[in-house]
């Protein structure tokens, strides 16, 4: 086993994200926030010591991020949130650091461009 130089950051929607759904998407009604939150996603960021920092590393991703999640739950930018910025993204994700990653798998890591 391997630790790697880096933190990760598990975001998932939070209650503002499903409200701004339900209120955009009619056949969204069924959805509940744990269903939003099952298959969360984890970014890699630069080795860091707090969520604070993780946070600042994430820096102009926070508006992709933001859209990525948007996007992977309704593809209609006209309705998306006009405000994208950090201080809303916190409010529409719940945001968990982890500072040790534990590389447990044997081959090369690789890296694919998105």
């Amino acid at each position: 086993m391997d630790t790697i130089n880096r933190s990760a950051i598990v975001v998932r929607p939070a209650q503002p994200f499903l409200n701004w759904l339900h209120r955009v998407d009619p056949t969204s009604a069924h959805l509940r926030l744990e269903d939003l939150q099952r298959e969360p996603t984890i970014y890699l960021v630069a080795e860091c010591d707090s969520q604070e920092q993780a946070i600042e590393y994430l820096g102009a991703s926070v508006r992709d991020i933001f859209e990525e999640h948007l996007d992977g739950w309704y593809r209609v930018p006209a309705v998306w949130p006009e405000r994208r910025d950090a201080t809303t993204f916190q409010r529409w994700f719940e945001i968990s650091f982890h500072s040790m990653i534990v590389d447990l798998c044997e081959d090369v890591l690789e890296h694919e461009e998105l």
